[in-house]
């Protein structure tokens, strides 16, 4: 009865309520509504209901209980429940680093090779460091008349600050180089007498005194400086000096750069190849500027600037003095554009500059040239390319360009005629140095480059160009190659075990150098001749074993192939070279 009274009591107040809500609604109003279509109902339109069981029985039933018995029996067991533990997960050995190492090794030739480097924090910010090289060789080329011994020694120390705001450090490097124009032409006329009276050493020496800062908020990025003292055998000197600012800031939400150069290059020789008391010297100073904007929206990034130059040039010979101030405007544009991704990116570009040469500069590039060149800067006046860069698969990516380059007063270096009539006696005037000469230069290249990483214990690369020369006055641009090919692979065997190898080919090359042509009198006659420098490959390889952390041991081996190939005109390099070594890593 207490249920149907509660029942009753509900179905009243629910009465009542749909009451009120019929009179509610009677204040609605009329409305029209026109059936366009009509209405197709969809599963999707359908609400789900849920599903509640009821129970037909007005009361519920008991559930009846049940009850578990176990009968239990005492069973004798010798087992020993272990304490459970996490497994263990291996852990592969963090390889330690050390701050300083040492290397020495010994081959053929006699040659050696020495290398120390160290470095010391401190403090927390600060830190010093040097490093120690020397290589050399006592020569022994087959069928040379001439010493054709070398060695270089070089010293370098820094010392810099790391905060978390700015980074500065303060270079200082000595070098001593020591060189033998070696390359004498196979003529008649250099009796035993004459060759035993060449002294066809050379010794460079280099001090250079640097150092960076970089900051890391700010207009101010970085920026770089140097000077460099360089001077010979032959009372040669020439200093070098350069300032580089580089300064970004956005201006309404673009990235603006704007780099700035100050560029010093100044010296002087004792005479010049072909005439006796002619002392000269050479200066040219350089100031530039090179503003650019980026601009980057989705896949596309281009950068627009130019490079303005104002360049300050003069020499002063006997007879012939230079003086000359110039402007140079060069483009300075490079563009990007993501066509897959980093998968496959199309680029291209508009460049241009203002190349300071300097007498150390063309020591590194050929150091058998002699102490009587013409110093002057090179006018690169574009650079344009376009080119495809990507991935052919996860660890395979590639690099093709094409470009076209043209370049006024650019240097060329041309083997130094023979005069047998000459009054200069010295070591290089025998035909067997270099001196420089400068013509307009245009230059068509193709470039690509593959790199792989088979895995983390094998990577291999290649690499080639091919260029078509087109000069101005001379009938060749002198000792360029048309075609240049390198490889390189590098594996670990094992975890003791690594090795490597590389290789690279060079074309062939133009040259002119004196020929005697008339043996039957005395001194002969001469004529400059062009010649062709047979192309060459050279194979180097290297083999190490890991005897512990700290101490390595390898193998190197140069010229695999004995190629007796001429780097220069008369100038052949060493056979195969051997140098067995190690390397030991330490700390303080």
């Amino acid at each position: 009865m207490k249920k149907l009274n509660i029942i009753a009591i509900v179905l009243v107040v629910f009465g009542i309520q749909f009451s009120f809500a019929q009179v509610k609604d009677e204040n609605i109003g009329s409305e029209v509504v026109n059936i366009v279509k009509p209405y197709t109902p969809t599963i999707s339109d359908a609400f789900k209901v849920k599903e509640t069981p009821v129970l037909e029985d007005e009361a519920e039933q008991k559930k009846e209980p049940i009850q578990y018995n176990i009968f239990s029996f005492p069973v004798a067991s010798t087992f020993t429940p272990a304490k459970g533990k996490a497994a263990g997960v291996d852990k592969t050995e963090k390889e330690k680093l050390y701050n300083n190492y040492a290397t020495l090794g010994f081959g053929n030739y006699p040659t050696i090779n020495a290398e120390l480097f160290i470095t010391q924090n401190l403090s927390r910010t600060s830190y010093v460091g040097g490093m120690l090289r020397h290589l050399s060789s006592q020569g022994g080329i087959k069928d040379l008349v001439l010493d054709d011994k070398y060695a270089n020694t070089s010293l370098d120390v820094t010392y810099g600050v790391r905060e978390r705001d700015m980074s500065w450090n303060v270079d200082l490097g000595v070098k001593n180089q020591i060189y033998n124009w070696y390359g004498l032409p196979n003529y008649s006329i250099f009796t035993e007498s004459v060759v035993n009276s060449i002294d066809s050493k050379q010794t460079y020496n280099t001090i250079v005194l640097g150092g960076k800062m970089s900051i890391k908020d700010g207009v101010f990025r970085d920026a770089s400086m140097q000077f460099k003292r360089f001077s010979d055998g032959f009372d040669s000197g020439e200093n070098r000096f350069f300032i580089k600012p580089n300064f970004d800031f956005d201006v309404m939400n673009q990235k603006v750069k704007a780099d700035f150069v100050v560029d010093y290059v100044g010296g002087s020789f004792e005479r010049r190849i072909d005439v006796i008391n002619s002392p000269f010297t050479y200066s040219s100073l350089n100031f530039g500027m090179s503003p650019s904007i980026l601009y980057q929206k989705d896949d596309l990034s281009v950068q627009f600037g130019a490079s303005i130059f104002y360049s300050i040039y003069k020499r002063d010979v006997i007879g012939e003095s230079k003086d000359k101030k110039s402007i140079y405007i060069y483009p300075n544009i490079k563009a990007s554009y993501k066509l897959v991704g980093d998968i496959l990116v199309a680029y291209a570009g508009a460049e241009g500059g203002l190349e300071q040469n300097s007498y150390a500069d063309f020591v590194d590039q050929n150091p058998f040239v002699s102490p009587t060149l013409f110093i002057a800067p090179t006018d690169n006046q574009f650079d344009i390319y376009i080119g495809l860069k990507g991935k052919l698969a996860n660890s395979v990516a590639f690099n093709v360009r094409a470009s076209n380059k043209n370049q006024a007063n650019r240097a060329l270096f041309l083997n130094n005629r023979f005069d047998v009539i000459s009054t200069n006696t010295e070591g290089y005037a025998y035909g067997n140095s270099f001196g420089v000469v400068y013509d307009d230069l245009n230059t068509l290249s193709i470039f690509g480059e593959l790199k792989a990483d088979f895995s983390k214990n094998v990577t291999f690369g290649i690499n080639g160009t091919y260029n078509n020369y087109s000069t101005d006055t001379q009938a060749e641009a002198w000792n360029l190659p048309q075609l240049k090919i390198g490889s390189t692979v590098d594996f670990d065997i094992n975890e003791k075990w690594y090795a490597g190898a590389n290789v690279f080919f060079v074309g062939e090359r133009k040259d002119l150098i004196s020929i005697q042509e008339d043996l039957t009198i005395n001194p002969g006659t001469f004529n400059t001749t062009e010649v062709t420098l047979d192309s060459y490959f050279d194979l180097n390889a290297h083999v190490g074993y890991k005897y512990n952390a700290r101490l390595t041991a390898f193998l190197k081996g140069n010229n695999l192939a004995n190629q007796q190939y001429n780097r220069w005109a008369n100038f052949p390099v060493q056979g195969i070279q051997v140098l067995l070594g190690a390397n030991y890593k330490f700390d303080f």
